[in-house]
C-alpha cells in the first residue's frame, strides 16, 4: 500500500510569486501536492482549516492578516498537525525562525537549493509526526517564535532614520480640511475603506491604511494591537483578559475597547 501523498497550501498575495514558489517545489519536490493558494491572510486561515495540508508556505507580509498573524491562528486550529514555513523578503524575520528554529524559512526569491534543503527537513520532520505528537514544549517555542516575529515586525514600523515621526493628522472632508495633533488621537481602527482617527471630542476619517500609517508614527507612543487598530500608549486605562485569554484594551475617558489580536498579546503580557 502507497504512503498517503503530502499536501501543501501556498499563501502570497502576488500571484506571480505563488507561481514561482509553486514551479520550484514541483522541481525539488514532485511528489508534494500543492492543493490550494491564497490571495491574503484570512484567505490563508480559511485554507489551512479546510484542507489540512500537511505544509503551509505563508509569505509574511500579507493584506487582511499578516503571515504572522495567520500562523498564530493557523496553530491554535482543533488538531493541527501541519507544518509552516515562511517565506520573506524580510533577513530579520528570517534570522529570528533560523535562531529558534522552531519553524523554517525561505527567502525571496526562493532559490531551488535552499527550497531542497527546506523540503527534505519537512519531510524528515513529517515522517515522525505522528509517532511523535507536539509536546507543550514544543508549542512553548512556537508561541515564543510567534512572538518575536511579531516585535521584529513592530520595530520594522519605525519611521526611516532622520525622519521625524508624524505630528499632524490631515483630515480632510469637502472643501474643509483639519489638522488633528497625533497627541490627542486616542486609537486608529480601519473602518471599510477609511481609517477612523478618534479624539476625546471627534472622529475623522483618512485613507491611509493602517499598515501605511503605522510607520510615520512614533513607536515609542503608539503601539497596533490588532491589524485594524493602533492605540496611544497614554490613553490606555487598562488591559483586560477574559476566560478564553482574549486581551482587549480599555480607553481612559472613551467607551469604546479594543481587541488584541494573538499576534500582539504578548506586549501586554506580564514579565
Amino acid at each position: 500500500m502507497s504512503a498517503r501523498a503530502l499536501t501543501a497550501v501556498v499563501a502570497d498575495d502576488e500571484r506571480l510569486l505563488r507561481e514561482q514558489l509553486k514551479a520550484r517545489l514541483a522541481d525539488v519536490w514532485p511528489e508534494l501536492q500543492i492543493v490550494g493558494e491564497a490571495r491574503d491572510g484570512n484567505e490563508t486561515l480559511a485554507r489551512a482549516d479546510e484542507l489540512r495540508p500537511d505544509v503551509m508556505f505563508l509569505d509574511i507580509r500579507m493584506p487582511g492578516m499578516t503571515g504572522i498573524e495567520a500562523a498564530r491562528e493557523i496553530l491554535s486550529l482543533p488538531d493541527w498537525r501541519g507544518e509552516i514555513v515562511f517565506v520573506t523578503a524580510y533577513d530579520e524575520y528570517a534570522i529570528a525562525a533560523f535562531e529558534q528554529g522552531a519553524l523554517d524559512y525561505l527567502l525571496k526569491p526562493v532559490e531551488p537549493d535552499r527550497l531542497r534543503q527546506t523540503a527534505q527537513r519537512l519531510k524528515a520532520r513529517l515522517a515522525v509526526r505522528d509517532m511523535h505528537p507536539a509536546t507543550p514544549l514544543e508549542e512553548a517555542a512556537l508561541d515564543a517564535l510567534m512572538s518575536r516575529l511579531s516585535r521584529l515586525q513592530q520595530g520594522m514600523s519605525a519611521p526611516p532614520p532622520g525622519v521625524p515621526p508624524l505630528r499632524w493628522i490631515q483630515c480632510t472632508a469637502g472643501s474643509t480640511t483639519r489638522l488633528i495633533d497625533v497627541n490627542d488621537v486616542l486609537f486608529f481602527r480601519s473602518d471599510e475603506k477609511y481609517t477612523r482617527v478618534q479624539t476625546r471630542e471627534q472622529e475623522a476619517f483618512i485613507r491611509t491604511p493602517i499598515r501605511d500609517l503605522l510607520p510615520q508614527l512614533d513607536g515609542q507612543q503608539f503601539w497596533q494591537i490588532h491589524r485594524s487598530a493602533i492605540v496611544n500608549l497614554s490613553a490606555i486605562a487598562s488591559v483586560t483578559r477574559d476566560d478564553t485569554g482574549r486581551q482587549r484594551v480599555h480607553i481612559r475617558g472613551h467607551s469604546e475597547v479594543l481587541e488584541v489580536s494573538r499576534s500582539f498579546a504578548h506586549l501586554f503580557r506580564a514579565s
